[in-house]
């Protein structure tokens, strides 16, 4: 991938062997590691650290001081909120340390997943599609599709449609009054959305 295909502001550092789509932006102060894979048209803000291996997919967005530590993966549309944390390790020592890759859990955020700002997301869990993470919940399990949640630890307080607008279910049936997309409710923790993209 040709240095014109996308974006470095003259303070990022992009090390040799990391692969970057097209259109993607990359701002001040920001670092990517060699084998790092980040998508087309993503946008990394002010002092990102993206490590070795991460893979990141198209149309992300990254605000500032946000860290992809090995073992995260980011899908598609994925947005990470100002200064919201990762984790990798889920037994942390300076004394015995754990720094190779069998010693990190992963993390996955699916498609379209959006992570408040100083939200923190503890390692080895999955965050489901379209689901939305308050500003400053701590997310300690797997967390549904389309689920909103809040809080520490984080519970879910409702659902979420693609565009982000609250859903009210009535009979296990909603429609967004934004985008008018319908959902069903298929038990207590589960949500689909019934019209196709």
């Amino acid at each position: 991938m040709s240095e014109a295909a996308y974006f470095a502001h003259e303070t990022a550092l992009i090390d040799e062997g990391a692969r970057i789509g097209d259109h993607t932006k990359i701002w001040h102060f920001s670092h990517v590691m060699k084998g790092a894979d980040i998508g087309a048209r993503c946008s990394l803000g002010q002092n990102v650290f993206i490590a070795t291996n991460v893979k990141i997919g198209q149309n992300v967005k990254l605000q500032n001081n946000v860290s992809v530590y090995e073992g995260v993966i980011l899908e598609d549309d994925v947005f990470c909120g100002p200064s919201m944390v990762f984790t990798n390790v889920i037994n942390p020592r300076s004394a015995f340390p754990r720094n190779t890759s069998s010693d990190y859990r992963t993390t996955l955020v699916k498609r379209g997943g959006t992570i408040g700002a100083n939200a923190t997301i503890v390692c080895g869990t999955t965050i489901g599609e379209w689901a939305f993470i308050a500003a400053g919940a701590v997310v300690t399990k797997d967390v549904p599709a389309f689920a909103k949640m809040a809080g520490v630890p984080a519970r879910r307080i409702g659902w979420v449609c693609k565009c982000g607008e609250a859903l009210r279910f009535i009979n296990r049936q909603a429609v967004c009054r934004t985008c008018r997309r319908q959902y069903e409710q298929t038990d207590q923790e589960q949500v689909r959305c019934c019209t196709p993209d």
